[in-house]
């Protein structure tokens, strides 16, 4: 082989290699190119982008997109740019995912990552890990020599959450920290922190080397919290997802893991019916005066679960929404749609999903396409024979989403419910759901989803729930210093002790 040509092959894969790491060169000129496409796919396809944005205020920041490109020089600038344009909508469905080839170039990093896992405690973060290097429970002041108040924020485009909610947010900051600090600011060496111990007010330095991408994971697998909350984090057994428990004469607990049950038609959703009913009238019939609902962790799930279960909760007709809209009555932008079908083929294939749709949203009301009211949707539903009547308990986190969010939303407008807990990551009002699109930008291959369907719940106007806002407890109520050091549930505890405080 020759000298040349041995060089023009290293040199074209050079290029195939750098074009493949996220901090290597991207031309502004494909930045705008993306930009201008990304904003034609939220404006045509999705309607949730004036939810809970003015068009000024999207306007404005379309604005700042187009001037942060013009100091742009990276592929990571520009996935950080269109992270913060989708977060900023406030839908927990959007999501901006890099290309499989830019991720596994992130898994195979052998430095540059936050070595522990962190957690919000009593409005701080802690380091949620024993180690020698740093006391468990240490409060992190500063990293690298910005104040952690302005880091946490700093990350937030990377988990995004329904209005303007920023519990939900802390959720995904607490698993994945070193990830979210390596995109937005780099990949580096080594973090000089400084942190405090509970029992002083010194404040103290310290340098940490950075980590592997796979080595901060294994290390959040070994956080101190997880025998207390690794139901968040794992894949749920049938036998995991819902159960009763009675706890004396008088009160018992519902836990409801996810609404991930399948629909109709699965021997799944067939067992955990056959369950609703068998305990339900049980509580009927013992009597039972209070009961404790936890969704704690349930973020989402398939129909009609949530609402089969909402109906042993109330005694109102209801629906699971007061209307749903979309913004179209043909799929827009199809050669943008991120499917495998080559882009010539896809307008021969497409006509059946638009029927679909023109079907499911038939009523055009000022460039809006409406849900007909025959969809199970929209459907009058009656509160189950077996509905309890006594005094709800409901317990709620950031982690509480989409079908658990609206499960929620309805259970909090009833009159004898209590709310305690934390604030849910979805919307008490309604969110954008059920159907997710996603697209492909064409010259940096970021893959952004988004659902189509703008829902209004079915739910009450409440004093104490703000539009924009998730479920806001009537209790707000989150896990103690002491009893994160024991692994204990301060929620619950409150819970039973109100409930004995009551009697």
């Amino acid at each position: 082989m020759t000298k040349t040509v041995t060089t023009f092959i290293f040199m074209v894969s050079s290029l195939i290699v750098f074009g493949q790491n996220i901090d290597g060169a991207f031309s502004q000129k494909k930045m705008k190119k993306d930009l201008k496409i990304f904003k034609e796919i939220r404006l045509k396809a999705n309607s949730g982008l004036y939810k809970y944005r003015t068009e000024q205020q999207i306007d404005s920041i379309y604005n700042w997109a187009e001037n942060k490109i013009l100091e742009s020089s990276t592929y990571l600038d520009f996935y950080n740019i269109i992270c913060q344009l989708t977060d900023f909508e406030g839908s927990l469905h959007n999501e901006t995912t890099l290309p499989e080839k830019y991720f596994r170039k992130l898994k195979e990093e052998n430095y540059g990552y936050f070595p522990y896992p962190i957690k919000w405690i009593e409005g701080k973060w802690v380091i949620n890990y024993q180690t020698e290097k740093i006391p468990l429970g240490s409060e992190i002041l500063e990293i690298n020599g910005v104040p952690v108040s302005q880091v946490i924020p700093n990350l937030y485009k990377y988990y995004t959450t329904d209005g303007q909610n920023i519990t939900g947010k802390k959720v995904g900051i607490r698993k994945y920290f070193s990830e979210y600090y390596r995109l937005h600011y780099g990949q580096i060496e080594e973090f000089n922190v400084i942190y405090k111990t509970r029992d002083s007010e010194i404040k103290k330095n310290i340098i940490l080397k950075s980590v592997s991408y796979s080595n901060y994971y294994k290390n959040f697998e070994g956080r101190y919290s997880k025998p207390y909350d690794q139901t968040y984090y794992i894949d749920l057994k049938e036998n995991e997802k819902y159960t009763y428990k009675k706890l004396d004469n008088s009160t018992g607990i519902l836990t409801i893991n996810t609404f991930s049950m399948g629909n109709e038609n699965t021997t799944e959703h067939k067992n955990y019916v056959t369950f609703l009913d068998s305990i339900f009238t049980k509580i009927k019939t013992e009597n039972l005066k209070n009961l404790i609902v936890d969704v704690r962790i349930n973020s989402g799930g398939t129909d009609p679960n949530d609402v089969i279960t909402y109906s042993y909760l109330t005694s109102r007709d209801f629906q699971e929404s007061k209307q749903a809209w979309i913004s179209f009555s043909k799929i827009p932008l199809l050669k943008y749609f991120d499917i495998s079908v080559p882009s010539f083929l896809r307008p021969l294939g497409v006509g059946k999903f638009n029927r679909h749709f023109q079907n499911r949203f038939p009523i055009k009301k000022n460039e809006k396409y409406f849900i007909g009211k025959k969809e199970s949707e929209m459907e009058v539903r009656k509160p189950n024979k077996n509905t309890f009547t006594g005094e709800i308990y409901l317990l709620t986190s950031p982690e509480v989403a989409s079908a658990g969010s609206l499960f929620a939303s309805m259970v909090a407008g009833n009159k004898n419910t209590t709310v305690i807990g934390e604030e849910t990551m979805g919307g008490y009002y309604g969110h954008n759901g059920h159907t997710s699109f996603g697209y492909v930008l064409p010259k940096s291959k970021i893959i952004t989803d988004f659902s189509i369907d703008n829902i209004e719940q079915d739910v009450p106007k409440k004093s104490n729930q703000l539009y924009g806002r998730g479920i806001i407890p009537d209790h707000i109520v989150s896990q103690n210093y002491d009893d994160f050091l024991n692994q204990k549930d301060t929620q619950m505890k409150f819970t039973l002790e109100l409930i004995d405080n009551e009697k």
